[in-house]
């Protein structure tokens, strides 16, 4: 079983309603329109048993502003493995492979954790994040309570934060911000 990394660009409409029926299984039906929206537009890692999606991840590009510098984030959103194919490592190898991608092209690596996959990532070395969290929303800065305590952030090897309990200030999107 090979992890197959593919841009949103490369996969087809039947691949996108395929990886959408997998995140409403996976989710149990709460997986809304917009969360899919999140998860659309860079690096999807895709593992296929008996021809068929059974884990997802992607990657996509953020701006989460730092003590002033607007990093260039890898976003981690919509890991998921099929109920009856869970317990057997595809949701590390998932993590795997957009691990590669965020070591590859990004400065920092973040994602929201449930409480579910919150020990996937603490066990991968991903940690939460100590500060405050926020945004940029179009009325300006925002600080996100809510969200502080399950935002996890990774840095790619050799990466630096100038302050790592300073606030993160992601930019703006419609739906659930992180």
């Amino acid at each position: 079983m090979d992890v197959l990394l593919k841009h949103t660009s490369q996969l087809g409409n039947g691949e996108l309603d395929e990886v959408r029926e997998l995140l409403d299984t996976a989710f149990g039906g709460d997986f809304a329109d917009e969360d899919f929206e999140h998860a659309l537009g860079g690096m999807h890692a895709l593992v296929r048993e008996g021809g068929e999606i059974v884990a997802h991840g992607s990657v996509v590009q953020r701006r989460v502003l730092h003590r002033g510098r607007a990093l260039r984030t890898g976003y981690v959103e919509a890991v998921a493995v099929r109920p009856d194919r869970r317990g057997r490592g595809l949701g590390g190898r998932v993590m795997d492979a957009l691990e590669g991608v965020i070591g590859r092209a990004y400065a920092l690596g973040a994602l929201s954790a449930s409480e579910d996959g919150a020990r996937l990532y603490a066990a991968r070395g991903w940690a939460v994040w100590g500060g405050r969290i926020g945004a940029l929303s179009p009325a300006g800065p925002v600080r996100l309570p809510d969200e502080e305590g399950s935002t996890y952030v990774w840095l790619p090897p050799g990466g630096v934060l100038e302050d790592p309990a300073g606030r993160l200030d992601f930019d703006w999107r419609d739906g659930d911000v992180l």
